[in-house]
């Protein structure tokens, strides 16, 4: 029998395009993002005038919808609460760099690496299962 953390896994491993919410004067926005997966830690990349910076600078939680296949009602997604924070480490964001440099609109010297840390992740429409969660250990 697979695990919730294993089927999880299988959805972050599959997929690369998800959907990122912030909050801005008490009002939500998203927006589609590629993401790049070590476990169940997301890495994604942004410009540093991007409007998202200066709202996660404000409150760096964010919802993530992650893994729609599109085929209709029953496909398997994940979504995630996490906290994101910016990565200032030279080794993994040029790591990152080479997934996200061919993505990524704009210089380079503008390119922003983030780091969203789960809090709770919920496998959702499993054939018709009722929702199945895993919880992370937070601050």
């Amino acid at each position: 029998m697979t695990s919730v953390r294993d089927e999880i896994l299988e959805v972050l491993n599959r997929e690369k395009i998800g959907t990122m919410a912030t909050v801005e004067n008490g009002k939500p926005y998203s927006r589609y993002m590629t993401f790049q997966n070590d476990e169940f830690v997301l890495y994604t990349v942004t410009n540093k005038h991007s409007e998202k910076i200066e709202e996660l600078q404000k409150n760096p939680y964010t919802h993530i919808l992650y893994g729609y296949e599109n085929g209709g009602f029953g496909d398997t997604f994940v979504e995630i609460e996490g906290k994101l924070t910016e990565i200032h480490e030279e080794g993994l964001k040029n790591k990152l760099a080479e997934f996200f440099t061919g993505i990524f609109i704009g210089n380079k010297d503008e390119m922003v690496t983030l780091k969203i840390e789960p809090i709770r992740m919920r496998l959702m429409n499993k054939k018709g299962e009722p929702p199945k969660e895993l919880g992370f250990t937070t601050e």
